[in-house]
């Protein structure tokens, strides 16, 4: 492939003839394995930067995590960015500012530095999320996405799996830095971009995007799992692994051994996930996972009222990224309903949603925790079911005008 192919514009049609490591689902291959090799790094390195090198305080880590949601919130942005900009070359974009800002990260260990490059790596990363899932909706086909969905997820764990890896295995032994470790994670991610925009053309969706705000009520129910799912990750996220540190004084090798369970059980799993979704619909797999979390959930307020041991919260942390996996049925689910134009600015809008939880529901369950951490996963469990309940609502086989089981079959209806 000469310099200069991206400047071409091909269809998906004709993008079938060309080489297989040049068509859409290749590429989308690869940047699903660029962009972890930087975040996992950032992200296996972060506490312990922080607090090593910057000496933060829970405060101070608290301060970050909100700065590093802001840009989730604020991705509905990209409805404007595309206006100017393809997405696919947006993406990419994303993926060298999100490579460069890890980078760069250990180069400026006070306060304002790590807060400054937090915010340039977050908007790297929501930005690429965003227009990852629009791509991957508009490229796959219906009939395939499932099964193609969870291979995806696996190449991303298998990305994942060896940024930490490396990092377990090479830490001590070759006495690494953190500035070597971000600067060829991150260099990394940049380079495999910058790759990907010379070296692929644009590819052409078949139906144009709308670049406008667009919010529809016959999705309506998508925005509400949206919603729910962004609260209940946050708590996963923030407190399920605190509560192996507090709880249990899990070290940060130990810890990390539970990641990279999670892991390699996603890259081992993904494509069954994605054959279960393909065979059993999006109604019962997002029942099987809501009801599953909810049980988590409710085992993890176990492990302080009944004081159950290490062994056990392990296993329930495993098990809850586990079910956490069948979330791309929700990706599936609104590529049914969706009208092919509304992809790009409703994964975006989405986004926005999914996010709305993450900037204020951590700060308020640190303050509950402080009372009862119990109540905390009590809550969780709640949400939970909220989502059980809204996933009855979902058809067996949803369709434009057929959204939810007390819509017709009008593909016309809004």
């Amino acid at each position: 492939m000469e310099l200069g192919s991206a400047m071409q514009i091909v269809t998906l049609l004709d993008a079938q003839k060309l080489s297989l490591w040049r068509r859409p689902i290749f590429l989308l291959f690869v940047m699903a394995a660029a962009m972890p090799i930087a975040f996992s790094t950032w992200y296996a390195l972060l506490n312990n930067f922080v607090v090593e090198v910057a000496s933060f305080d829970g405060a101070d880590i608290g301060l970050l995590h909100t700065i590093r949601e802001i840009p989730g919130f604020f991705a509905v942005g990209v409805i404007f960015v595309i206006i100017f900009m393809r997405e696919q070359v947006l993406g990419l974009v994303s993926l060298v500012l999100l490579g460069t800002a890890t980078a760069f990260t250990a180069w400026f260990p006070q306060m304002g530095g790590i807060l400054a490059l937090t915010m340039l790596s977050s908007i790297g990363f929501h930005y690429y999320e965003t227009v990852n899932q629009s791509l991957q909706l508009q490229w796959i086909p219906k009939h395939r996405a499932p099964q193609l969905l969870g291979w995806l997820l696996a190449m991303g764990s298998a990305a994942s799996l060896v940024a930490f890896g490396v990092i377990v295995v090479t830490w001590e032994w070759l006495n690494l830095s953190f500035n070597f470790a971000y600067m060829v994670s991150g260099g990394i991610t940049v380079g495999i971009a910058i790759f990907c925009i010379l070296f692929y053309p644009q590819f052409q969706s078949p139906t144009p995007q709308h670049k406008s705000l667009i919010f529809r009520k016959r999705y309506w129910l998508y925005y509400a799992l949206q919603f729910m799912a962004g609260a209940r990750r946050q708590i996963f996220m923030v407190f399920a692994g605190f509560m192996m540190v507090e709880r249990f004084g899990f070290h940060v090798h130990e810890l990390t051994s539970l990641y990279l369970a999670n892991l390699l059980l996603n890259m081992l799993l993904g494509p069954l996930f994605g054959k279960a979704v393909g065979y059993f619909g999006e109604r019962n797999t997002l029942i099987l996972e809501y009801f599953g979390l909810a049980l988590v959930f409710l085992a993890y307020g176990g492990v302080y009222l009944f004081s159950w041991g290490a062994i056990i919260a392990s296993a329930l942390f495993v098990i809850d990224h586990l079910f956490f996996s069948f979330a791309f049925a929700l990706k599936t689910y609104f590529q049914k309903i969706a009208d092919p134009a509304d992809i790009a600015p409703t994964a975006a809008v989405a986004f926005t949603i999914n996010h709305i939880a993450a900037v204020g529901l951590p700060l308020v369950m640190g303050l509950v925790w402080l009372a009862s951490p119990s109540l905390v996963f009590v809550m969780a469990a709640i949400m939970s079911v909220i989502s059980l309940a809204l996933a009855f609502l979902i058809p067996r086989n949803p369709l434009p005008g057929h959204e939810t089981i007390f819509a017709g079959r009008n593909p016309s209806a809004n």
